[in-house]
């Protein structure tokens, strides 16, 4: 007997030890996130390290069951606004013991797709469930209708493109002040002034605080036949001392090696530099699409550096410029092959005076007010065939811009141009009559 209980107990210990172990290794969902936008929802749990999990939908009504293996549940769903979102209500139980199932009841139905993150500098491991919403055109740019009359007067569409957003917060400054938090009011505000202006729309990418991927933004600004891509940052580094705005452009190698990629998804060609003309690229050969697509991105890039260069003078009068040229990187979001694309790094929020700057609204307007006066001088310059400020430049209604010297009052501007104060300030966007030495205005051209 004790020849037996020598075997059997060690075996038993081992046994109870395995079966704490597993216990004690059982996953927690820490926390929960919902991320509503236009065309899907995202939902985030918090996780206490990776899990094995499975989700699937049912109907009448319709849900969404998410089954996590060996996990229980340490915070509340109930906390969550679901507003804006497909979801009427969230429930959860423990099932086969150890392992938790979630039920997403609909208000419609979705098409659901889930994934892992990693951790990062701002949150563990997440499990990420997204609900899109069913018939939404998301990938899908549109036929460019550009003016075949030479008395169009159409608009200049300018896409902003807040940065991250949603589970990506972006940069952080030493205060905690996260990047998608500064750029997407300064994105409304340069929304607001383009907006006001005659000739001119604007488009955000995003409108609330979600997430969107670096190429949908790219074909969000081609299904709206934008003239102008603008994608706004706050740049970072790993000490606070860096400071300084700057503007990037696309590099010839990021468009090389972008040109194959888009040379290969066939999908795409049908329109691929539609907003240099409607050329399709269905009928080429590979040669004569490769060549096309070359002469197309390098218009673009050209363009690109064009805009960049009058950006980046009007923000050296309202802040500190970290390079004195346009940059050119091989960032995503300047990749179209059809669209100007700039990319402004409204400062580095890691320095602590830029990070209290972007957090100002007064300081914010006054980047927005400098972003919006270079795209104005370089579209009056060169504006699209078409446009209503190419009508003005032919008939010479257009704009010039006159920088204020000492001395200068708006009536004084006014009376030399033969115009009005009023119309100054309309074109300006001005609430008063107080302008200052070195400001950049637009007067009726004489």
């Amino acid at each position: 007997m004790r020849h037996i209980l020598d075997r059997t107990v060690p075996w038993l210990l081992a046994g109870l030890l395995s079966l704490a172990g597993t216990a004690q290794a059982q996953t927690r969902v820490e926390g929960v996130r919902i991320w509503p936008a236009p065309d899907h929802t995202r939902l985030v749990l918090d996780m206490g390290g990776e899990v094995d999990h499975s989700i699937f939908s049912l109907a009448n009504p319709s849900r969404l069951v998410i089954d996590i293996k060996n996990t229980r549940l340490e915070t509340s769903f109930g906390k969550l606004d679901l507003s804006g979102s497909p979801i009427q209500r969230i429930r959860s139980a423990p099932r086969h013991g150890d392992d938790l199932r979630v039920v997403l009841d609909l208000k419609r139905d979705v098409k659901p797709r889930s994934f892992q993150l990693e951790p990062n500098a701002e949150y563990g491991n997440r499990l990420v469930v997204d609900l899109i919403q069913e018939g939404a055109e998301r990938n899908e740019p549109s036929k460019p209708v550009l003016s075949e009359n030479r008395d169009g007067k159409r608009d200049i569409i300018v896409m902003i493109d807040a940065g991250h957003g949603g589970e990506d917060p972006g940069a952080s400054g030493p205060s905690g002040t996260h990047e998608k938090d500064v750029v997407l009011p300064l994105a409304r505000k340069l929304k607001a002034i383009i907006d006001a202006q005659p000739g001119f729309t604007a488009r955000l990418t995003r409108d609330g605080d979600y997430y969107i991927g670096l190429r949908q933004r790219i074909l969000l600004a081609r299904k709206q036949n934008a003239d102008l891509f603008v994608s706004i940052h706050a740049d970072a580094f790993r000490t606070p001392q860096p400071r300084g705005a700057s503007v990037f452009a696309l590099s010839r190698r990021g468009a090389t090696s972008e040109t194959a990629r888009w040379l290969a998804r066939n999908e795409n060609r049908s329109d691929l530099i539609g907003g240099v003309g409607g050329v399709s690229l269905d009928d080429k050969n590979e040669v004569l699409a490769g060549v096309l697509l070359d002469l197309s991105m390098t218009a673009s890039i050209n363009a690109s550096v064009g805009v960049g260069d009058h950006v980046l003078k009007n923000l050296g009068h309202v802040a500190r410029l970290h390079k004195h040229g346009v940059e050119q990187a091989a960032f995503v979001v300047l990749k179209s092959p059809d669209i100007p694309s700039i990319l402004v790094e409204a400062g580095f929020i890691s320095n602590p005076q830029e990070e209290r700057n972007l957090k100002s609204a007064a300081y914010r307007s006054k980047l927005a007010h400098a972003i919006w006066e270079g795209v104005d001088s370089y579209f009056r310059d060169t504006p699209p065939p078409g446009t209503l400020l190419a009508w003005e430049k032919r008939n010479g209604q257009g704009m010039a811009s006159y920088r204020i010297q000492r001395g200068d009052t708006l009536s004084a501007v006014a009376r030399r141009n033969a115009t009005t104060v009023n119309r100054i300030k309309e074109l300006n966007n001005l609430s008063s009559d107080q302008v200052m030495v070195g400001q950049t205005i637009k007067i009726p051209a004489s």
